[in-house]
């Protein structure tokens, strides 16, 4: 455990050393900022229509984390990209592997290391809606419930990034082909609106199909339990990477 923690603790110094991470952060922020006041304004100016069907923490809540989730499927491919095949490129992968800690511990520190940015960029979310709170009364259980399914969903994109990153030497296809694998995955949804044999699977396997649960409030063990599994799955995959290149 305290190898892990040393690679997440140097993982987290890298990523905010970096020019990337801080662009991620202002530009990410900016476009929240621009969401949150502007659903705001919206529904402000729709009050009495709007509040006969939802409250304030659905419409501005909900609303501001479906978009930070379309924005995160863009970003987390630009945060996973360096984090193996840039070793790789740079000739100090092997360094890693001949270091004395498994390769466990080295993929489970790269993860709780990225998940330390993931945290910084769902903390500095949450802080919008929660500036409401001296003026009007917040659902504070939705928006925790929405919270916890932005993390999941991020944490799932991280890992499934970590993976492709393990595949290449090259940075920029890492990031082309986790979007595709996400967006793969996230599109599953579409086969799902069909009444086939299938239905239920393609719903299942979905990762936005679990996350609209947990954004509209209701929070379900087997929404959690798909998110773990998700990033578990993607981990251990990186995990079998890394052996057979090692061996």
């Amino acid at each position: 455990m305290s190898n892990i923690l040393v690679i997440a603790r140097h993982e987290v110094r890298r990523i905010f050393v970096s020019p990337l991470a801080w662009a991620v952060l202002a530009v990410s922020q900016v476009i929240f900022g621009y969401v949150f006041i502007g659903m705001l304004m919206q529904y402000l100016r729709n009050y009495e229509m709007a509040d006969q069907f939802t409250g304030v923490s659905d419409y501005i809540g909900g609303g501001l984390y479906g978009t930070a989730t379309i924005v995160l499927l863009l970003v987390m491919p630009l945060m996973t990209m360096r984090l193996f095949s840039e070793e790789r490129k740079g000739n100090t992968l092997t360094l890693l592997f001949s270091a004395p800690v498994s390769l466990v511990d080295i993929v489970l520190g790269k993860f709780l290391g990225l998940l330390g940015f993931v945290a910084a960029m769902v903390l500095l979310l949450a802080l919008m809606p929660a500036a409401l709170l001296p003026a009007v009364h917040l659902d504070l259980g939705r928006l925790a419930a929405g919270l916890l399914g932005l993390f999941l969903i991020t944490m799932s994109f991280g890992a499934a990034g970590i993976f492709i990153s393990s595949l290449t030497r090259e940075p920029t296809i890492a990031a082309i082909g986790s979007f595709g694998l996400l967006l793969l995955v996230w599109l599953l949804k579409m086969p799902a609106q069909y009444d086939n044999g299938l239905k239920d699977v393609f719903e299942y396997l979905s990762l936005i199909s679990h996350y609209q649960d947990l954004i509209s409030g209701l929070f379900t063990s087997s929404d959690v339990v798909y998110y773990l599994l998700f990033t578990a799955l993607f981990l251990w995959l990186t995990v079998q990477r890394l052996d057979m290149e090692r061996n």
